[in-house]
């Protein structure tokens, strides 16, 4: 199946000129369900440009698709990439309507926009994290007649950043007082410091549009948290990332060997884009529940990382966001009523019974809310089961459930090679997909 821009209605104001480079620009995009037995192949063939390859893997990651494998490969202005993806349960798609969304969203991606949050007030906050944060920051916008519409909320080594779209509660309008939205930041730069905070917090009023996950890396990477040692480390399975450079074609290499989860593609490859990094070849694996991908990259002026401290800061900043999202804990979903102060109710006994907040996502449709939470002790350790049994009944038990941390699908996947081993990230680079892609640049003869 492919994407017609024939059947596409054409905006009044494009002239016949625009709409021929329009076609000659598109990304086509291709469906197959019969080369693979266990996973849809999506493959794209799109014009050169920075940022492409990360607009590709945000459609899929945000059409909630797990890429099992990848390959990605530019010919001089032409980048060609195939995709193995399924959904979040390891099935292919089979969907006649979602194929052909998946196809009308990759074809006009070089045209396409982030979600819009029109109508609401975007704050992003960075500071330290401590026990009982997001409590005090939901008190603050409660106290404040402030309604939280969505919001998302990541910790990492020490640091937090949210981003959380506000809307005034008893209008529903955006809040544009400008004296009122500068009461917010003050307030909210004050709980972000805290008595301690050695290093300055910052709060925002945002009116660019940045897609949401995208622009909480872009906040954590200005925050550097990547250069912190973690507060806390609940899990000693560190990313191996490893550069090398292939100085006869003037490419570096980034191997990576990782646990396997979902949207990993799109952090790694959001990370590396908002270096200001160009992915020219890449090959993605899985085997079991690991990850193995590696990039040929070099910078937008064309040149490879050229020092060592340029290679130890990429290897920070790729470990930093995989990590990001890596969340520890117990996954608590709470579907009730949306009601003013409910967030802050609800994390305020969060706090009380001494629990951690690692990541949350919030949302509401309608008068309806469904907010998700990853829990710890204060220590970073499993929560007891009888102290979240205690906060369920206090919060109420049909409202607030305990799930699982999902969990990737690892069917037996199609392989043109043998599954690769679990050394380190040097030995990777030397094993078959790396000899795959020298063979492919020509700076070896085979890779049998």
């Amino acid at each position: 199946m492919k994407f017609n821009t024939d059947d596409m209605e054409w905006p009044t104001f494009l002239d016949e000129y625009e709409k021929l480079v329009f076609r000659m620009t598109i990304p086509r995009v291709m469906i197959d369900n019969a080369s693979s037995s266990n996973a849809t192949l999506v493959k794209i063939d799109s014009a050169r440009k920075h940022g492409i390859l990360l607009e590709a893997v945000q459609v899929l990651t945000d059409l909630n698709l797990s890429i099992k494998k990848a390959y990605v490969s530019c010919d001089g202005r032409w980048f060609m990439d195939v995709f193995h993806v399924t959904d979040l349960d390891g099935n292919k798609l089979t969907d006649k309507g979602f194929i052909s969304y998946i196809e009308q969203s990759l074809g006009t991606i070089h045209y396409a926009s982030s979600k819009s949050y029109n109508g609401l007030t975007a704050l992003e906050l960075t500071g330290t994290d401590r026990i009982g944060l997001l409590s005090e920051v939901f008190a603050v916008l409660s106290d404040l007649q402030c309604n939280v519409v969505e919001a998302k909320m990541w910790t990492h080594n020490g640091r937090i950043a949210s981003l959380i779209h506000i809307k005034e509660s008893q209008s529903g309008y955006p809040i544009e007082d400008s004296q009122k939205i500068d009461r917010i930041e003050a307030r909210l730069r004050s709980v972000l410091k805290g008595d301690n905070d050695v290093r300055s917090a910052e709060t925002s009023v945002s009116m660019a549009v940045t897609h949401t996950e995208r622009r909480l890396h872009q906040m954590m990477f200005a925050d550097r948290d990547y250069e912190r040692k973690p507060v806390i480390r609940t899990s000693n399975d560190t990313p191996i990332v490893s550069v090398l450079n292939c100085l006869e074609k003037g490419y570096s290499v980034v191997n990576i060997q990782c646990k396997d989860r979902t949207k990993l593609l799109f952090d790694v490859v959001c990370t590396l884009t908002d270096m200001q990094y160009v992915v020219f070849h890449a090959t993605i694996d899985s085997a079991g529940d690991r990850a193995y991908l590696e990039f040929f990259i070099r910078h937008t002026d064309g040149i490879p990382i050229s020092s060592d401290a340029e290679k130890q800061r990429v290897i920070l900043c790729l470990q930093a966001a995989i990590e990001r999202r890596a969340s520890e804990g117990v996954r608590l979903e709470l579907s009730t009523e949306d009601k003013q102060g409910l967030l802050a109710d609800v994390t305020r006994t969060f706090r009380e019974n001494g629990l951690n907040v690692t990541r949350a996502e919030i949302s509401t449709t309608g008068e309806s809310a469904l907010n998700i939470f990853y829990i710890t002790d204060v220590r970073g350790n499993p929560v007891d089961s009888n102290i979240i049994e205690s906060v369920r009944e206090e919060i109420g038990w049909s409202n607030l459930k305990v799930k699982e941390l999902p969990l990737i699908n690892h069917q037996t996947a199609d392989r043109d090679e043998p599954a690769v081993g679990v050394g380190g990230a040097m030995l990777l680079s030397l094993g078959s997909i790396f000899r795959r892609n020298l063979y492919s640049l020509g700076l070896i003869k085979s890779f049998s």
